[in-house]
This record gives structure tokens, C-alpha cells and sequence, in this order.
């Protein structure tokens, strides 16, 4: 028969002595252990005492509008229109319309849009015109165009840049911001007739062009687009 030496058993006792030691320490499961950490459950289950608690490692998102007594959220502001005047009391009105709005921006792609408007009617696209235009401004775009291909015109066009595109005017109407540049633009165009004779323009001269433009944004919408919603011709 054999035995088990000392050292055999030995061991034996000292493995019971930790189980129960390491039972006594980490407890048994009774069914009212909480459960695993969810984190896309754990929002929703937490008690009123726990959700008013502020939870660490959590960064707060700034709120959609900014105080007006926040003075640096209208840095940029500031820095485009000199502080006191109307046009930088309408920039700021708009900033707290739409906390992402930032002048030179709103410049940058005004000076875009204005590019692809000139475009668009010299070409005729009326695809691109609607989704840059208003309605009423639109309607008024696609009846020249209209006209001049009832008179089997095309415009010849070429877009050199623009030189000067400064904000004249900004307010908010109604949860609606407005701002309204003049843009000064160099366009080589000329308008042939049916025979391909120059009737209007000069196909070989830059020209340059003063326009007054006006753009508007319903701050309310979800939609990021502004349109052109008026536009006039300065002498």
C-alpha cells in the first residue's frame, strides 16, 4: 500500500486552509450581486440620486447658444467688424443664432457660391441654380435664361476672380440671419446670337464686375446652406 508522505500532505492542508480563507474574503453568490457594467444601459438605469450626480470622466458639450455675456465667443467677431457698430451688432446677433457661424467663413464660401451662381447662369444650369438660390431669386434667374434661349443666345464666360468681397450688412429677421456683401469680380463675357456674332460683352477683355448680393440662412433648420436671396448691380 502506499502513503502519502509528509510533505504530501502538508500541501493538502494548506490548499484547504486558502480556499476557505479566500470563500471567507470574496464571499458566495446570493442572485443579488449588481450586474456588469453596461455602458450604453448604465445612462438609463441609474436612479434619480445617481443621475443628478455629476460622473467623472465625462467632458460637458457647450450649449447651443452662447451668453452674450461671453465676450470671447465673439472674438472672431470683434477682430472682422469694430465692436459698437451695426454691422458688428448683427454678426453677433447671428453668432447667437448659430454658435458655429464665423464670419470669414461665411466670406469663403460666399465668394464660392458666387463663383458657381456666375457660372451657372452663363452655362445655363439650372440644377445648380436651385440649389443656390432662393425661390423668388431662382424664378427670376430661369426666366432669362429662358429668354435668352428663346433667342437662341449663349453667353461665353470666363470667371477670373474675384478682388473684393467685403460684409456691408448683417441682422437676424425672425430666426433668419441676412448678410449682405459687395463683391467686386474680374469675368471675361460675351453674349453671340443665334449666328455666333458678339452682341454683347467682349471675348477678349476682363471686365470688371460690382455686385451687391445678399444671403440668408433660417438658423433654425438643421440645413448648414445659405442662398442667395437678393441681388443688385452696383454702377
Amino acid at each position: 500500500m502506499e502513503f502519502f508522505d509528509f510533505g504530501t500532505i502538508f500541501f493538502l492542508i494548506a490548499a484547504v486552509v486558502i480556499f476557505f480563507q479566500l470563500r471567507n474574503v470574496l464571499g458566495r453568490r446570493t442572485g443579488n450581486e449588481r450586474p456588469p457594467f453596461d455602458p450604453y444601459t448604465a445612462g438609463r438605469t441609474r436612479s434619480d440620486k445617481d443621475a443628478s450626480a455629476k460622473p467623472e470622466n465625462v467632458v460637458s458639450l457647450p450649449r447651443k447658444r452662447v451668453s452674450a455675456d461671453n465676450d470671447e465667443a465673439y472674438v472672431a467677431i470683434d477682430a472682422f467688424a469694430k465692436p459698437g457698430t451695426e454691422l458688428n451688432k448683427g454678426l453677433r446677433a447671428i453668432k447667437d443664432g448659430d454658435q458655429t457661424f464665423e464670419p470669414k467663413t461665411f466670406v469663403d464660401g460666399a465668394k464660392m457660391a458666387y463663383e458657381m451662381i456666375v457660372m451657372a447662369y452663363a452655362d445655363g444650369d439650372r440644377k445648380t441654380l436651385k440649389n443656390l438660390l432662393s425661390r423668388e431669386v431662382y424664378d427670376g434667374f430661369v426666366a432669362a435664361i429662358s429668354d435668352r434661349e428663346g433667342r437662341s443666345e449663349k453667353i461665353q464666360s470666363s470667371f477670373v476672380g474675384i478682388d473684393k468681397a467685403d460684409i456691408v450688412s448683417a441682422e437676424m429677421k425672425n430666426g433668419e440671419a441676412h448678410i449682405t456683401l459687395r463683391i467686386v469680380s474680374e469675368l471675361i463675357s460675351a453674349t453671340r446670337d443665334k449666328a455666333g456674332e458678339v452682341i454683347d460683352g467682349d471675348p477678349e477683355t476682363v471686365a470688371e464686375v460690382k455686385d451687391v448680393w445678399t444671403f440668408a440662412r433660417d438658423t433654425r433648420s438643421r440645413d448648414p446652406n445659405w442662398k442667395l436671396v437678393a441681388t443688385e448691380e452696383e454702377d
